[in-house]
């Protein structure tokens, strides 16, 4: 059972999200020829103040 794990900074709407699902998934059928019902698929929203960049939050960077 392929699991993909995506890392997002917080922010994104839920149909995101749902998008980002089907994507992956889809990607995951076909790359590998796992059955649909089998990928699992795990969502982290990261707070911005969270994530750095350069040294930097995200949220110091008002991104």
């Amino acid at each position: 059972m392929p699991i993909a794990h995506i890392h997002l900074i917080e922010g994104r709407s839920d149909a995101q999200k749902a998008a980002v699902i089907d994507k992956v998934t889809e990607a995951l059928v076909e790359a590998l020829g796992s059955p649909r019902e089998a990928v699992r698929v795990l969502i982290q929203d990261v707070p911005k103040a969270n994530w750095g960049i350069g040294g930097q939050t995200v949220k110091a960077l008002g991104r």
